[in-house]
């Protein structure tokens, strides 16, 4: 377990992204991998008001926990500002937001709250003063960042100490083995400031499980395309070493690129997430994969730029 950034929110190694709840997994499959999920110690879940048409994934999550009554028991964090019935983060849309999330969760609060993306049409006063209202009402615990530039998180940041509003605990950036423009500006930033980073799309829209070696021959999976855009010389140079570092653990290709993101510093848990218990197998076996320095070192050198 791990600790978010100052908070006390101890979470589990891998962050169970549950976008596809609602979209590629009904609820019947959304309960199977939750279940899965938490019975191999996970707590840590990832969502948006956003996610499986606009709450589906919310209400999945919600009609799970109803069931099982484990809420004590998770991390939840879901997002606001990028629905299309809810878009923005004035303190209107923010407070507005925050109550469709709780009653799609069926909870009384939000462990973990994004703003979903910058809105540079709101001032950050605005915006954090209405995330501080929703932690002195008991809703959310914490607040965090996603996809936001390092010029607008710092202001943001201090923004917080200088008005004495909720400080992000964390930032949730566009970061893997093939997509390290992070590394550059925000790592030193969110070590700098004591923040926790929960990168997303930890395995490259797939590129990072492995299954995408030919452009010749995609398959029929409708994130190829994206996936394949990473097959160049580059691509095929990290493939090649997470071949070689994967037989050395008997692990595959997936855990070994999740591993290695989860050994850099300032990452608390990578997200990911699978439609059903057969791919979560992989996502978890990464929580407990060790990797050399010598590793780490072999891995970082291939995905160079």
């Amino acid at each position: 377990m791990t600790k978010i950034g100052t908070s006390d929110l101890d979470v589990y190694g891998l962050n169970l992204g549950c976008n596809v709840f609602n979209t590629t997994a009904d609820e019947a499959a959304s309960h199977t991998v939750l279940d899965a999920y938490t019975a191999a110690g996970g707590n840590f879940l990832d969502t948006a008001d956003m996610y499986g048409d606009n709450g589906g994934s919310e209400r999945f999550i919600g009609t799970w926990l109803a069931k099982r009554g484990r809420r004590d028991e998770l991390v939840i964090a879901t997002k606001v500002a990028k629905s299309a019935h809810r878009p923005g983060l004035s303190a209107k849309n923010i407070a507005a937001a925050a109550e469709d999330s709780l009653r799609r969760l069926q909870t009384d609060h939000i462990d973990l709250y994004y703003a979903h993306e910058d809105d540079r049409s709101v001032p950050l006063e605005e915006t954090l003063g209405a995330f501080d209202t929703l932690i002195h009402d008991g809703k959310v615990r914490y607040v965090a960042a996603s996809n936001y530039e390092p010029d607008r998180l710092a202001e943001a940041l201090s923004t917080s100490d200088r008005e004495g509003l909720a400080r992000y605990v964390a930032l949730q950036p566009h970061y893997n083995l093939v997509e390290r423009d992070y590394e550059k500006e925000l790592a030193p930033l969110v070590q700098r400031e004591g923040l926790s980073t929960l990168p997303y799309f930890g395995l490259a829209v797939g590129f990072l499980t492995g299954k995408y070696r030919s452009k010749d021959e995609p398959g029929d999976s409708p994130r190829a395309p994206r996936a394949l855009k990473y097959l160049d010389e580059r691509g095929e140079r990290v493939l090649a070493v997470l071949d070689e570092v994967a037989a050395a653990h008997r692990a595959s290709v997936a855990s070994v690129s999740l591993a290695w993101l989860g050994a850099q510093p300032t990452v608390a848990a990578p997200i990911a997430s699978a439609r059903n218990p057969d791919q979560l197998e992989d996502l978890i076996a990464s929580v407990s994969l060790e990797l050399s320095a010598e590793e780490l070192a072999a891995l970082s050198a291939a995905s160079a730029s």
